[in-house]
């Protein structure tokens, strides 16, 4: 069975347009969101899947540097840049790994990813009843699970966030949530503004530039210096639907 993350990286975001190439203590998010990916012990591959508008030649180019395939198809379907990539992966199971998550953790991907191959649903993540932090989140597929939504899903939202037509449709699939025991999920710990950005500097600033530090050192620092937490903390997630 081969397993793929793909990550899906583009410049051209609305409230921080190229955030993923921007530095964190000395390397772009995108880079560490690949190297803690890398860390994931139940990964056959990662590739990273961007968009084929110019601008994104930079993306391509840091993936180089990386030693990361890159993967370019549609810019506004996302949903149809992920299956493309994933057919010429030959990937079996996808791991969806967005790079706007650099705190993302391997522990945690080998946790999702773990319970999906113990259990063997459709689809399992942390997100459906979420406990983690946002920005550690997971999501694995089948191939032909994201197959069906690739060729059924229509309505504009499903195609820009890949999986929403799957887990709306629980009727046709078997779902499986993964949670932790602590409701942690009040923490922000993904990057769409430059606040978000800064939450980040500190974190890797506070703990290890390296990046070499697990997601409960970064509890334990936002429990130790509520002052870090507040820097983010009256951002808002952008509701599905708009893109």
């Amino acid at each position: 069975m081969r397993i793929v993350a793909i990550i899906q990286a583009h410049m051209s975001s609305t409230r921080l347009p190229g955030k993923v190439l921007r530095d964190i203590c000395g390397e772009t998010m995108l880079g560490r969101v690949v190297h803690r990916t890398r860390r994931a012990t139940l990964l056959d591959d990662i590739v990273i899947a961007t968009t084929n508008k110019s601008i994104d030649d930079a993306v391509v180019k840091e993936g180089r540097r990386l030693g990361i395939s890159v993967c370019r198809g549609d810019e506004a379907d996302v949903l149809d840049r992920y299956y493309q990539t994933a057919l010429s992966q030959r990937a079996e199971v996808i791991v969806r790994i967005t790079s706007d998550c650099p705190l993302i953790d391997a522990e945690i991907i080998d946790l999702v990813l773990g319970a999906f191959l113990d259990k063997n649903p459709d689809y399992a993540s942390n997100t459906l009843c979420r406990t983690y932090p946002r920005g550690l989140d997971v999501e694995v597929i089948k191939m032909p699970v994201l197959t069906i939504a690739w060729r059924e899903a229509s309505k504009p939202y499903q195609r820009a966030h890949v999986t929403p037509y799957i887990y709306e449709n629980s009727h046709l699939f078997r779902l499986l949530s993964v949670t932790g025991s602590t409701d942690y999920s009040d923490y922000r710990w993904t990057v769409d503004t430059s606040e978000d950005l800064e939450f980040m500097k500190r974190v890797y600033g506070q703990l290890c530039h390296d990046g070499l530090f697990s997601w409960r050192n970064v509890l334990r620092l936002c429990e130790q210096d509520p002052n870090l937490v507040e820097i983010n903390r009256h951002i808002s997630q952008k509701p599905l639907e708009k893109g």
